[in-house]
C-alpha cells in the first residue's frame, strides 16, 4: 500500500517544508543559546544577552534578527532599548507540527 500523505502539495508536505525552514533557522548553536536565555526571562535586551553568552553585540543582533524573522522571538522597543521575548505563537505552532510528525 502506498501512503500519499506526504505528496507534493499535500497539507503534510507543506508542514514538512515549514518545519525544514524552522530547523534551518535553529541549526546554529548560538541561536539555540539565545533562545534558551530568552526563554528564561520575560524580556531581555541585546546587551544582557551578549554579556551572558560572551558574544559580540553585532553577532547577537544578527541572530536575533533571524530568530525574529522566523517568529521564534518578538521584540518591544522601550526608549533606546529593544527587549526580546519568546515568540509564544511560533513556539506553539512548532511544537504542534513536531508532535503531529512524531505521532502519525
Amino acid at each position: 500500500m502506498v501512503d500519499k500523505c506526504c505528496l507534493d502539495g499535500s497539507k503534510k508536505q507543506k508542514e514538512l517544508l515549514s518545519l525544514k525552514k524552522d530547523f534551518d533557522i535553529l541549526n546554529d548553536v548560538n541561536r539555540l543559546r539565545i533562545l534558551c536565555l530568552v526563554k528564561k526571562h520575560d524580556e531581555i535586551c541585546v546587551c544582557d544577552i551578549n554579556e551572558s553568552l560572551g558574544l559580540s553585540q553585532n553577532l547577537v543582533s544578527y541572530h536575533l534578527g533571524k530568530l525574529k524573522d522566523a517568529g521564534f522571538v518578538e521584540s518591544n522597543k522601550q526608549g533606546s532599548r529593544v527587549l526580546y521575548r519568546q515568540g509564544v505563537k511560533k513556539a506553539k505552532e512548532f511544537e504542534k507540527i513536531i508532535i503531529n510528525l512524531l505521532n502519525n
